[in-house]
């Protein structure tokens, strides 16, 4: 699995059709989390919560926490 980390690029997956999967930290800024569960919602991509942005940080393989993160399919 490959991750896009942070708002602006699970947006821009979303938005591309790229992303088949998004993780959303459930402590993550409330604005973002609405945002970016409309996005989800209108093109139908499920969301993954996770508890903390650190443990969404740590699944997705960095050292710093993260609020959202695009599971995107890895490119042959």
């Amino acid at each position: 699995m490959h991750f896009m980390i942070g708002s602006k690029q699970t947006a821009k997956m979303v938005e591309q059709k790229k992303a088949i999967e998004v993780y959303v930290a459930q402590d993550a800024d409330p604005r973002m989390k609405d945002n970016i569960v409309q996005l989800c919602e209108q093109a139908g991509v499920p969301i993954t919560w996770i508890d903390t942005m650190k443990n969404l940080g740590e699944t997705c393989g960095i050292e710093v926490g993260a609020a959202m993160a695009a599971v995107i399919p890895e490119i042959k």
